[in-house]
């Protein structure tokens, strides 16, 4: 039986023993039964020290293997106390607030929330938006006036999107948010809008760029043009895609203060992921990151991510 909790307190006192944590993860990861993580067979020997072999490829593991614990130095309590803290902390928690916490260092703490981002960005959208659906992009970075005056000089005159990173996303109205960091013009945005709303989708509404104007085969897309003070028409506004954005910004700004451009996108799935959870108990939401730890992320590879996809 899955464990459940609804504090931290109850967390740590639940897993004061790692072989109650490992027990637990067991439970969670073969809930519809075992396998193994190298070939998928469905008959699994146990053996010694929470070690398992496959009857079919006769390899051995531990049920941390295939997954974002694998080969962690860290006790598995220590992953749990960070899943639970950045599952139910509306804005995230920054790397040092969380050494601070686990009592672990710096390093290891940004290494467990990207691992952690990794496992949320595979499970932040599931089905095509409908009903109304609200589409927007944005464009992450430093502010002007925190720049040094000879920066400020060379931007003088440009676009207020100069080195910044476009993110876009989409809600739908009462549901799910879906957004990622992606070139933005009209060939993508459109691309996009096809990718992630359902074509039966009863409104579409955009702002007036030039990026949303040009697209084709939209019957249902309604646009609000802000530059001439328009904000509402009818069913028509872009107010809560808007909101997303705001507390996106709050969470850079506020938590972490800056994001490399280089790992933004997996800060926006994290935000989506809690988004898109935000109606499920602080235990279900936990259980949820959980059961999507397939995938093991290695250092080498996230400090190696492109940019943009």
């Amino acid at each position: 039986m899955i464990k459940q909790f609804k504090t931290l307190a109850d967390l740590n006192i639940t897993f004061s023993d790692n072989q109650v944590a490992l027990n637990h993860f067991k439970t969670i990861r073969w809930r519809n039964g075992e396998f193994c993580p190298y070939c998928g067979h469905d008959k699994v020997y146990t053996l010694k020290a929470n070690r398992y072999q496959c009857a079919q490829c006769r390899n051995t593991f531990s049920i941390l293997v295939g997954t974002i614990f694998e080969n962690t130095k860290l006790p598995l309590k220590v992953w749990f106390g960070a899943i639970w803290l950045l599952t139910n902390h509306p804005k995230g928690i920054a790397s040092t607030t969380l050494a601070r916490d686990l009592g672990i260092t710096q390093k290891s703490a940004w290494f467990v929330l990207h691992r952690l981002r990794h496992a949320a960005r595979t499970q932040s959208f599931n089905a095509p938006l409908s009903g109304t659906v609200e589409v927007d992009e944005t464009y992450v970075g430093g502010r002007s006036q925190n720049r040094h005056k000879h920066e400020r000089r060379k931007r003088k005159g440009k676009a207020g999107v100069v080195n910044k990173t476009p993110v876009i996303g989409a809600v739908e109205r009462g549901g799910d948010v879906v957004a990622r960091v992606a070139k933005f013009g009209v060939g993508e945005a459109e691309h996009f809008i096809k990718q992630v709303v359902s074509p039966s989708a009863d409104l579409i509404v955009t702002d007036a760029h030039p990026a949303y104007a040009a697209m084709q085969g939209l019957p249902q897309h309604e646009m609000i043009n802000h530059h001439i003070g328009e904000y509402v028409g009818g069913a028509a506004h872009t107010n809560t895609i808007e909101s997303v954005w705001a507390l996106l910004k709050r969470q850079i700004i506020g938590t972490h203060h800056w994001v490399s451009p280089k790992h933004l996108d997996q800060y926006v799935s994290e935000m989506t992921w809690r988004m898109n959870r935000r109606g499920l108990s602080p235990q279900d939401r936990i259980n949820e990151l959980f059961a999507a730890v397939e995938g093991r992320l290695t250092y080498k590879t996230l400090i190696g991510e492109a940019v943009i996809k």
